[in-house]
């Protein structure tokens, strides 16, 4: 899961962050209205947590906007305007929840989980090939019914191959699938991460391969 992070205040922002990194998503940050809507872009993203409160404006003010781009991603508002009133602004404006700060981070876990899950973009409960299935909604990888235990880049590297599997996965797509834009990134690190989930699918007989095309991308296959 890939989520847009718009939240102006440093402290809130960076532990956001880090919370929800450990739960299997990328995150991006931005801190203003402005910047958020020159990165939402087209649809490259699952999910958007949106505070209300930001330097240029009103945060709802975005919701329209994104409305009538024709983009259906879950929205959240996490603000400090908490009163009904601003709850049913907020949820009439177009968003899918609304959740007043201070808030516990277990709640809003649950909260982002839901709107996905009833989203229309909703993904398939799980995906197979070979001996091998993915569970998107937990990034949980199984062969044979058996967990495999893969760290979390590896996780989303896997994830982004089995949704294309049989097709040729550009390296850019990759690192947008893996990596946030505020992220420190060494030149070879989708290669290092690519090479150790290679090593563990053979090891585990997931039977399936991962195909290098040099210089190009990656490609994940069933097993001949």
């Amino acid at each position: 899961m890939r989520v847009l992070l718009i939240e102006d205040e440093p402290r809130m922002a960076a532990a956001l962050r880090v919370a929800l990194t450990k739960h299997d998503m990328v995150i991006d940050h931005v801190s203003t209205l402005c910047d958020a809507e020159l990165v939402i872009g087209d649809g490259a993203y699952d999910a958007l947590l949106l505070d209300r409160q930001l330097p240029d404006g009103d945060g709802l003010d975005l919701v329209p906007k994104i409305r009538r781009r024709g983009l259906t991603l879950p929205i959240i508002v996490i603000t400090a305007k908490g009163e009904v009133p601003d709850r049913i602004t907020g949820l009439e404006t177009g968003a899918d929840d609304y959740l007043a700060k201070p808030f516990v981070f277990d709640e809003l876990l649950a909260r982002l989980r839901a709107v996905m899950r009833r989203s229309e973009t909703l993904r398939p409960a799980l995906i197979s090939i070979g001996r091998l299935s993915f569970d998107p909604t937990y990034c949980d990888v199984s062969v044979s019914g058996k967990r495999l235990d893969i760290p979390r880049r590896e996780a989303l590297v896997l994830e982004c191959l089995v949704r294309r599997a049989g097709r040729m996965v550009p390296r850019p797509t990759l690192m947008e699938a893996v990596f946030g834009f505020d992220d420190e990134i060494q030149s070879n690190a989708l290669d290092s991460h690519i090479s150790r989930l290679r090593r563990k699918l053979a090891a585990s007989e997931a039977g399936v391969v991962i195909n290098v095309i040099r210089g190009v991308g990656y490609l994940l296959r069933e097993a001949p």
